[in-house]
């Protein structure tokens, strides 16, 4: 499919870029453990960020916290100029719309076919007719490599067709912010490939901002802007992918580099 007709998710005509996404000492606890301790951290319009660091350390709590999925004890998260947290039910269901992420489980329905998955939720939360939403579907369906599954059930597919479906789905109701939560995790080590290769692919041709968390690598050095260094709920480094993977400055970074890589 030539990029200058692909789908466009994150496009905003006339919007300036600027600064999308802020969390401001951002605190979230499970009981006594402290899993985000006062956080601050931000993200630009179209870019791409990347979290990495030990598990435990905090990096799915921020995704959730963003999908709304958690809530944070303490702090302010705000979205595109609007406050998410605090902020009423139905605020929160306007930035939701903004907003898609792609899960280490699938999720899909297994009583619908793919294109049904897809165009599910743009014609019930958006608004969209069926018409336009299958056609868009049918786009994504293109740009994943997965044009002749449409007609398919979830179960004949593999694990990796199966995320790339998940990964058309999130960009079918054209978010500004694409979350991706250790999208291979699940997936046999010959199916990681497939699928990073199509957010490779939408990276390099949208202006979608994503925030990923991933230990897989050498993909973050291919796609990111920046990269975020996580331990015990606090960023201890941050910096281009060129910095952190060449020349970390903290201990704890390079400890960590060197047992992932």
């Amino acid at each position: 499919m030539p990029t200058d007709t692909l789908p466009q998710p994150g496009k905003t005509p006339g919007k300036p870029a600027g600064e999308l996404i802020r969390l401001e000492r951002v605190t979230k606890r499970f009981g006594t453990n402290t899993v985000l301790d006062h956080l601050d951290f931000s993200v630009d319009a179209g870019k791409h960020v990347t979290l990495i660091g030990p598990s435990g350390s905090g990096k799915t709590t921020i995704l959730r916290l963003l999908m709304t999925l958690l809530k944070p004890d303490e702090g302010t998260i705000t979205v595109d100029g609007q406050q998410l947290f605090p902020a009423s039910d139905k605020q929160v269901r306007e930035i939701r719309k903004k907003i898609g992420m792609v899960f280490q489980q699938f999720n899909l329905f297994p009583n619908m076919t793919v294109l049904r998955n897809i165009t599910e939720a743009p014609v019930t939360v958006l608004g969209m007719s069926r018409d336009e939403a299958g056609e868009r579907a049918r786009d994504l369906l293109d740009l994943v490599g997965l044009a002749d599954k449409r007609d398919a059930r979830p179960t004949q597919l593999s694990g990796g067709q199966q995320q790339r479906v998940a990964i058309a789905r999130a960009l079918a109701m054209r978010p500004q912010v694409l979350l991706l939560d250790e999208v291979t995790s699940a997936l046999d080590p010959e199916l990681v490939a497939g699928v990073l290769d199509v957010l490779r692919d939408i990276a390099r041709s949208t202006d979608i901002t994503m925030l990923c968390v991933t230990h897989e690598m050498g993909f973050a050095r291919d796609i990111s802007d920046q990269v975020l260094m996580f331990d015990s709920g606090r960023v201890i480094e941050a910096g281009s992918p060129e910095k952190i993977f060449n020349e970390p400055e903290q201990a704890r970074t390079r400890e960590f580099l060197s047992a992932v890589l």
